[in-house]
């Protein structure tokens, strides 16, 4: 189990360490899945959140442990969102468009307290 530091952004160097995946092979994954969108700050650098992180460590997994093509990854990963999309709506959340309001909301806070300082 990998840990993940308790910090809102990690930059694509950071993540490289934290997962054990080189920034290109982030880069290139960013072009094959749908799931994994680093924003860009203003400068243009990838800015990931936590759960881009666990995206990238559950495609590892399949990869490099599990030995899926990168189009199975694709499927497997695809079937999971949806699967667990059809749950939140049976209980009638949408959780994943919340918790990304709340990030936005969270980005936004952040970059005012920095123009305060």
């Amino acid at each position: 189990m990998v840990k993940i530091p308790d910090k809102m952004f990690f930059r694509i160097g950071e993540v490289g360490r934290i997962t054990g995946v080189k920034p290109y092979v982030l880069r290139y994954w960013e072009s094959e899945f749908k799931l994994l969108k680093p924003i860009k700050n203003k400068a243009g650098q990838r800015i990931y959140r936590r759960r881009e992180i666990e995206t990238v460590l559950d495609i590892k997994n399949l990869l490099y442990k599990k030995k899926f093509t990168i189009a199975g990854a694709k499927k497997h990963l695809s079937e999971e969102s949806r699967s667990r999309g059809g749950q939140q709506m049976e209980l009638g959340f949408a959780t994943s468009h919340v918790k990304e309001a709340v990030d936005r909301i969270r980005e936004e806070l952040v970059a005012l307290e920095k123009a305060l300082r």
